[in-house]
């Protein structure tokens, strides 16, 4: 027993353990939600929150529907597989009035975002230096946008 005999500070630190971890789950029943846990490592009711949220990208089929010309080109393009919204932003209010005309997005700034020079992309895919390349310019000045292969001359 003489082992124990001063021991005292090793059972008050086992009981500050004890009532810190019963302070820990008392807290815990407060700040977690209860749906928490029910679908795996998430709150089940972010499901619900996020479909209540409106909708703004209206998705490519929506885009295709009424503007099959532009569909059209970009199916042959290098830009088959980008979604429109990627370049064009949101377009769900688009959609539900076409009468809201959305905003043509500044090409000189936009392609830049995807194709500006970097050893960190594919060798095969165009990168450029848009200083070097343009001067500034839009590219639309020469490509098409939905299929830049194809310059504003219709060569390729």
């Amino acid at each position: 027993m003489s082992a124990f005999k001063n021991s005292g500070h090793l059972f008050r630190f086992a009981l500050l353990f004890v009532i810190a971890f019963l302070a820990f789950l008392v807290l815990r029943n407060f700040v977690v939600p209860k749906s928490f846990g029910k679908f795996g490592h998430y709150r089940a009711d972010a499901i619900g929150d996020m479909a209540a949220k409106p909708l703004h990208y209206a998705g490519h089929e929506a885009c295709e529907a009424c503007h099959s010309d532009v569909a059209d080109m970009k199916k042959a393009g290098s830009h088959a597989h980008v979604n429109c919204e990627a370049c064009h932003g949101p377009l769900a209010n688009h959609a539900a009035d076409p009468s809201i005309t959305p905003v043509l997005p500044d090409t000189a700034v936009l392609c830049v975002r995807c194709h500006a020079a970097s050893a960190a992309k594919p060798k095969n895919f165009p990168q450029v230096s848009a200083e070097d390349h343009s001067n500034g310019l839009p590219c639309q000045t020469c490509h098409k946008p939905h299929s830049p292969a194809i310059t504003a001359g219709g060569a390729k």
